[in-house]
């Protein structure tokens, strides 16, 4: 392994928290380089319930993944919904765990750790009644109701598989994640509701479930009372069928590499990859990260107001508030919807002490000034955090200054779906920050900046590509039915190092500044969107003859999404609109292209590979850095494109 990074000087000689504070992580780091087995067994037997408690931690390592995935605590068993369900029953039935913010002001439910059991009992028990068994897989495509998370824990109480699909996908979409997993079942609702607007959610299903198809049940919740397509034998309503199945579900003990679920990414191919999570190290890392990060506290009430189409959903909304018995808020709605003092009502409402939301929320919500903000009463709020890309440092400020008051912690968080839980971060209320930053690795998280050129380790400050490198409980093991793709992404580019796809700086004091995406995955308000998923989206449409995307720094999103188009018809240069409509068809309502380009050709190599960095340079506004084009098939195409940029 590297070498451990130095506690930063200013804390060495009393900063702005106490030595010992820092100690105490600077200790837990050196537990874990001693003997990474022993430090994750240790958590991971104080903290999670298991019905056969494991003595094997880590089996294989980075470069026998390559035949074999590896995998932690092998020899252990339990069902990961006594963890988050069942012993909470027993300690503290009464206590809310899950407060729900309709998409209204106001619309709001309160969930007992026992009726939540129960709910999830009952939902699992109907999932049983339509032949779903352990090892099966189900598709969950809703909005943010708390029967999506009933959903989630009821496949994992019997042993099934669930993958959840963002709502705001498109029937194509959907089609695809169904198809690939081999779902048998969907769950749904008639409609989501999110601003003020409707999204037809089972008009979509039935779309994607159309002709040949894998699915034989459509469990439908329904939310708006909306009329929709019904089909007499496979649709199900929810508060028939689950709201008529029994309380109570023995639950389904399985081994801890059994897998919990699969979430699709996107990749730079096009294809989505469904990325694979197991129940033992997957609960172990999401309860002890959540704990860790936020300092947790009995009495918090914990709001991430992320989607449970995401892992942000997945690891800190259900699996790792809910495994460490807290009470955590599941919100439908957006950050302006009535208006930009939507998400601080809330904190005065529900007395919100810890809240995690995206920096593009914090840079659209700071654009509407700080009235909206002082207006509520924050003085609950003790930890703020971001989540999905890295967080520029004036949004960092406003954020801390305006929102927080200047006295609450800032929790810059860098992780992604495919490490289960957050990686890179401060520690409430223990890292001192610098804005921008997400700071310090997490104990048993080992950074490592290769530079890409020489493919050497940089040690000490310096710029790379971010590796890590040695395995935790909570990293994904596989992408489903496809190891080798699994191999190729994230372990073919430096051998023995986990490749994450991003760059990141080091600083003199050890910290860790994220600088976006080296590959070609977007991301965009913290949603990851393969470029290769528009560019296909794009030239579906007939009036596209060539398209090539790319990102560009946006003032809200982080990155922009930037699509120079080739046209068939030169006289069809007014069609963003037409262009953008089928991106949202095939991709979802999420996927937009901000600026379009219409160039007459694409910067192209002799052998006919287009020269993406020209664009990216292009894009991002800097057309005196292209570097090197001598292998350009046709200069004059370059010469074109600077001269119509639209940035």
């Amino acid at each position: 392994m590297a070498e451990i990074y130095a506690i930063p000087a200013r804390v060495q000689e009393g900063g702005q928290q106490p030595i010992s504070t820092m100690g105490a992580w600077l200790e837990a780091r050196h537990r874990w380089r001693n003997d990474p087995s022993a430090f994750w067994l240790n958590i991971t037997q104080s903290t999670i319930a298991w019905s056969t408690e494991p003595t094997v931690g880590l089996n294989g390592d980075y470069y026998s993944v390559k035949e074999t995935p590896f995998s932690w605590f092998e020899d252990g068993q339990l069902n990961i919904t006594e963890s988050c369900l069942d012993r909470h029953v027993e300690t503290q039935p009464n206590k809310t765990a899950i407060i729900w913010e309709g998409d209204e002001p106001g619309d709001v439910r309160k969930i007992s750790y026992r009726d939540l059991h129960g709910s999830v009992c009952q939902a699992a028990n109907c999932l049983s009644s339509m032949g779903v068994k352990s090892g099966d897989r189900v598709i969950i495509y809703m909005g943010m109701v708390p029967e999506a998370a009933v959903a989630m824990l009821a496949c994992a109480r019997i042993g099934a598989v669930h993958s959840v699909v963002f709502g705001g996908f498109s029937a194509d979409a959907l089609r695809d994640r169904i198809e690939d997993c081999g779902a048998s079942v969907v769950i749904t609702q008639d409609e989501g509701l999110r601003g003020g607007r409707r999204i037809p959610l089972k008009a979509t299903t039935d779309d994607a479930v159309s002709g040949d198809s894998p699915v034989s049940k459509v469990l439908v919740y329904q939310r708006t009372k909306a009329d929709i397509g019904w089909t007499e034998g496979r649709d199900v309503w929810w508060h028939e069928a689950v709201e008529a199945s029994a309380p109570v579900c023995e639950a389904t003990i399985v081994p801890a590499e059994h897998p919990l679920f699969i979430l699709y990414t996107s990749g730079s191919t096009g294809r989505p990859k469904g990325v694979l999570h197991t129940c033992g190290g997957y609960i172990t890392y999401t309860s002890y990260t959540h704990r860790t990060v936020f300092d947790l506290r009995d009495d918090d009430v914990y709001a991430c107001v992320a989607d449970v189409g995401w892992i942000t959903g997945h690891s800190y909304i259900v699996y790792g508030p809910l495994a460490n018995g807290a009470t955590t808020l599941m919100f439908e709605s957006t950050p302006l919807y009535p208006d930009a003092g939507r998400y601080w009502d809330m904190v005065e409402r529900h007395k919100i002490t810890i809240f995690y939301t995206a920096p593009t929320a914090i840079r659209a919500l700071a654009a509407h000034g700080s009235d909206p903000v002082r207006k509520y009463d924050r003085t609950s709020l003790r930890v703020l955090g971001t989540v999905g890309e890295p967080i520029n440092p004036d949004a960092w400020t406003w954020y801390h200054e305006v929102v927080g008051e200047g006295r609450c912690t800032i929790v810059d968080t860098w992780w992604q779906t495919e490490t289960g839980g957050i990686c890179i971060t401060p520690i409430a209320p223990v890292t001192p920050p610098k804005p921008g930053s997400a700071t310090l690795p997490l104990p048993g998280i080992e950074p490592v900046l290769v530079d890409p050129e020489t493919q050497t380790e940089i040690r000490g400050p310096g710029q790379g590509h971010l590796c890590l490198g040695y395995p935790w409980p909570g990293q994904a093991r596989t992408v489903y039915g496809d190891h080798a793709r699994y191999i190729s992404t994230y372990f073919s580019a430096y051998d023995g190092l986990y490749f994450t796809g991003d760059g990141c700086r080091r600083d003199a004091d050890g910290y860790h500044w994220i600088t976006g995406r080296i590959d070609d995955v977007l991301n965009v308000s913290g949603h990851r969107m393969g470029t290769a998923e528009f560019e296909a989206a794009l030239v579906s449409n007939n009036a596209v003859a060539e398209a090539a995307v790319v990102g560009y720094p946006h003032p809200l999103k982080g990155q922009g999404v930037y699509a120079y188009i080739v046209l068939q018809d030169e006289a069809m240069a007014t069609i963003e609109a037409d262009l953008n409509g089928t991106v949202r068809t095939a991709i979802g309502a999420h996927a937009r292209v901000d600026l379009f380009q219409i160039v007459p050709g694409l910067p192209k190599t002799r052998s006919g590979k287009v020269m993406r960095r020209i664009l990216r340079k292009v894009a991002e506004g800097e057309s005196d850095k292209l570097g090197d084009v001598s292998t350009l098939a046709d200069p004059s195409v370059v010469e074109a494109i600077i001269a119509g940029a639209q940035t």
